[in-house]
């Protein structure tokens, strides 16, 4: 129910996916005339593949996420995730509220044993392929401790998602040099390093997007920034591009014969193909869409969680921060 579009995206987005995934199966959960409607205007005809669960409350996109958490106990929200708790869903994706989904999830499901905070992590494309960088946001003040366990969740994700066996992992700090940076991350780096995880040791901001390494780690304060300068630095260019081939006749008619590779160019940094960041750490699979997402996009959340799934991702991170306790 919730996002910029509600049921109008996540419905069809559910029915889109069901002919690329024949082992899926959804559970809709919300206000079940809305979700009703839009399966009919979808077309799709009754099967067991998809069945809908009521819910009376839906929370709003700026509700503060305690007043959700407190008042509103059967919310689209808040049912879906009890049903990953019950083992009746093995994954909850939502577009709604990013502080109320993290909150009752947390509240809900609870950490795995050994994990403090549960973290953000995202995909990002890189001139490689793509890396995964985490917290984005969830954690604003984090300790040497909080940094190495995202490092461990984030390699789990990685080794589950990509079949890698040993990802590497890299710290993001404002140097390579282990001189560099605050007592936090320097603490951070030498727990990485005696972790028995692949790290690469510090990485600068540039090489998130070179792909130095499958997994970027940093707290959320520096995470939500980066992205978000990230997402401004793409749309400026996009608008320059746009700009630039609209400038005069001569520039639209190279344009036209340019469009093969602006069409390749955008298809391979179309952020809408990585949407669907992961909350790590929860004794569940919980999947937050873009709120602004499309139909493509959520599909993309949609195949997130069911990759995590079935890359048994709760099971690698619990046996990573086993052997890490072990290890201390």
């Amino acid at each position: 129910m919730g996002g910029d579009h509600g049921p109008h995206v996540t419905v069809p987005s559910a029915v889109d996916y069901l002919q690329l995934d024949p082992e899926a199966n959804f559970i809709l959960v919300g206000i079940p005339d809305a979700i009703e409607a839009e399966l009919q205007a979808a077309k799709f005809k009754p099967s067991t593949r998809i069945r809908i669960h009521p819910a009376s409350e839906v929370v709003g996109m700026d509700e503060s996420p305690a007043l959700a958490l407190r008042n509103k106990k059967d919310s689209s929200m808040r049912v879906a995730i009890n049903l990953v708790k019950t083992g009746e869903a093995q994954a909850c994706i939502s577009a709604g509220n990013t502080g109320a989904l993290l909150a009752t999830s947390r509240f809900v499901l609870k950490t795995i044993p050994g994990i403090d905070r549960p973290a953000l992590a995202v995909i990002l494309p890189t001139i490689r392929g793509h890396t995964y960088v985490l917290d984005l946001g969830a954690n604003v003040n984090c300790t040497a401790e909080h940094l190495l366990q995202f490092g461990v969740m984030g390699a789990s994700l990685v080794s589950s998602v990509e079949n890698k066996t040993a990802p590497s992992v890299g710290l993001l700090n404002i140097g390579e040099e282990e001189i560099k940076g605050n007592e936090i991350v320097k603490q951070a780096a030498d727990l990485l390093r005696s972790s028995g995880l692949n790290f690469y040791g510090n990485v600068e901001g540039d090489d998130i997007y070179k792909g130095t390494t499958d997994v970027v780690v940093c707290d959320g304060f520096v995470g939500n920034i980066t992205l978000k300068t990230s997402e401004g630095l793409a749309q400026m260019l996009a608008t320059y591009l746009r700009e630039e081939f609209r400038r005069n006749l001569l520039t639209k008619l190279a344009g036209v014969f340019a469009m093969p590779v602006i069409k390749a160019f955008k298809g391979r940094v179309d952020h809408r193909q990585y949407n669907g960041a992961s909350f790590l750490g929860l004794k569940g699979i919980v999947i937050k869409s873009h709120g602004s997402a499309d139909i493509f996009a959520f599909r993309s959340a949609i195949k997130r969680a069911a990759d995590e799934v079935r890359g048994g991702m709760l099971r690698r991170i619990t046996e990573r921060v086993a052997e890490l306790s072990r290890r201390s």
